[in-house]
């Protein structure tokens, strides 16, 4: 039996926080990314120290199997270990995001786990919409559990959701910038409309960025670069990990009300000496 979704913080010291996505249950709410990393021994050790369990990778760019003689990712990362989850990074099109992950899906003995993204720009890398929304039809239909990547418009959101979309991934700001969330709000939208997970992906710079998407009520929270280019990828994994946990943990216990204009003593008020009257 799959465990609940905590919704406090005592159900999840009892053990029953899990992310779930599709059909699957994770521990970790933290997905790495394999790319923009020295070699594969760091990428491999980067990951041990972000404890995840999802692990993303461009089909297009890291070779799986697909390129004989060249290093293999999978002698590192080990497919019965982690969950890994092919993704179309590189992709301008439906059919070419369709036809990656139908490869995808052979090279991994019909693994329908996959990350979608169709780019609409290589500069700025913003996602193409309709053709997102055009390729997650299709892929839905071909019984992948897609997750998928995408705009902060709650719309756009909602519709890759009604579409049969297990996980929607808003941008927190572009991929590679490290610039984190810059707009909290359609976040928040996103997440009150969604019946699904919603995972921040793309533009995590810090670990305080990725707290903050847990604190919203994020799921979980995608990162590569913000790892991969850190001085020391294998520490910032390490701090990464401890974000998220954190971010979960506050959401979960819920932050005391926002006071404009007004403050209240943090120590009791009553017994307090009069002024004048110390001895």
């Amino acid at each position: 039996m799959t465990a609940p979704i905590a919704t406090s913080a005592s159900d999840a010291a009892g053990g029953a926080d899990t992310m779930r996505i599709g059909t699957r249950s994770f521990g970790s709410r933290l997905l790495i990314g394999t790319g923009k990393y020295r070699d594969f021994a760091q990428t491999r050790d980067a990951i041990e120290a972000s404890g995840a369990e999802i692990v993303t990778v461009a089909i297009r760019r890291t070779n799986i199997g697909q390129s004989a003689g060249e290093p293999n990712l999978l002698d590192y990362i080990s497919p019965e270990r982690f969950t890994l989850l092919p993704n179309t990074a590189g992709c301008y099109s439906a059919d070419d995001a369709i036809r990656t992950l139908r490869l995808a899906r052979e090279l991994l003995d019909d693994h329908t786990l996959v990350k979608l993204e169709v780019l609409g720009d290589p500069h700025n890398l913003y996602p193409n919409m309709p053709e997102t929304l055009a390729a997650a039809k299709v892929l839905v239909a071909e019984g992948f559990e897609v997750m998928v990547y995408c705009s902060d418009d709650p719309i756009q959101a909602l519709m890759l959701a009604q579409i049969g979309c297990v996980a929607v991934m808003p941008l927190a700001s572009l991929i590679g910038s490290g610039m984190g969330i810059l707009n909290p709000w359609n976040i928040q939208l996103i997440l009150e409309k969604a019946k699904v997970p919603v995972i921040v992906d793309a533009g995590v710079g810090t670990a305080s960025d990725a707290a903050i998407a847990m604190e919203l009520g994020c799921a979980g929270v995608l990162m590569n670069t913000a790892v991969a280019a850190a001085r020391d990828p294998v520490a910032m994994a390490g701090a990464m990990k401890k974000a998220v946990e954190a971010g979960r943990e506050a959401f979960l216990a819920g932050r005391m009300p926002r006071k404009l204009y007004a403050a209240a003593p943090s120590s009791p008020t009553g017994g307090m000496i009069a002024p004048g009257k110390a001895g």
